[in-house]
């Protein structure tokens, strides 16, 4: 009689929900700000999260990105940079249900648009002060990774430009830099650094209007076709 065969033990499964969450960064009065959200879940009352939503079966990554921000920031922002930071899986990173989360980065210009009630904008510097704000789910560790980011590609990448708004100066380049690295860069050694990459920024043939002090006014630039800045704008 041939040997039974033991069939191979099959692990528990349950079904496991995938979400994605923005990271969106923008600069304001020269700070590097963070948009966040109050939690649907009650029993996150008091907390603070990074827009998210579940991916809906009719409906790609991006577009729930764009979802998440509509509805929970009241933000559109169709012509910002966004791209996929990474995945993460904790498997309690969620108090309600197993949830795998995508999370993107998002850059854009300052905007003037009235955010929703639940949403707000921080200072970056305000999450190692003396009284962060309390974070949801795994979120204390997804901000730094998306911060990181962010200041890592202004080395090698036009990346600040998604931060400004066309046309824009020389002045508010540097002011972006700044923002996102949290140093003071010496003005002439910035501007030589920018017009020595092929194609980062173009002039545009025109001169920005006098600020409140008067003086000559700035030349304007737009964003160039680079892919990548060489030689880098290495980090003081």
């Amino acid at each position: 009689m041939a040997a039974r065969v033991r069939a191979p033990d099959r692990a528990p499964t349950s079904a496991c929900a995938v979400a994605v969450d923005v990271a969106l960064l923008t600069v304001t009065e020269g700070r590097l700000q963070l948009l966040l959200v109050e939690p649907d879940d009650p029993a996150l009352h008091g907390s603070l999260a990074l827009p998210g939503r579940r991916v809906r079966d009719d409906e790609d990554l991006d577009a729930t990105a764009h979802r998440a921000l509509a509805e929970l920031a009241g933000l559109r922002a169709p012509d910002a940079h966004l791209e996929q930071l990474r995945t993460y899986g904790a498997i309690a990173r969620d108090p309600r249900a197993r949830v795998v989360s995508v999370v993107y980065l998002a850059l854009t210009p300052t905007t003037d648009a009235r955010l929703g009630t639940r949403a707000r904008l921080i200072d970056v510097a305000e999450l190692d002060g003396p009284r962060p704000p309390r974070l949801a789910y795994d979120h204390d560790a997804v901000i730094p990774d998306a911060i990181e980011r962010a200041r890592a590609k202004l080395e090698y990448t036009p990346l600040a430009t998604a931060f400004v708004s066309e046309p824009f100066t020389l002045a508010e380049l540097r002011g972006i830099y700044e923002a996102v690295w949290g140093v003071a860069l010496d003005d002439a050694n910035f501007r030589r650094k920018v017009r020595s990459v092929e194609d980062f920024v173009v002039p545009t043939g025109e001169r920005s209007r006098p600020g409140p002090g008067g003086g000559r006014p700035a030349q304007s630039y737009r964003r160039g076709t680079a892919a990548r800045l060489h030689p880098a704008m290495l980090r003081p």
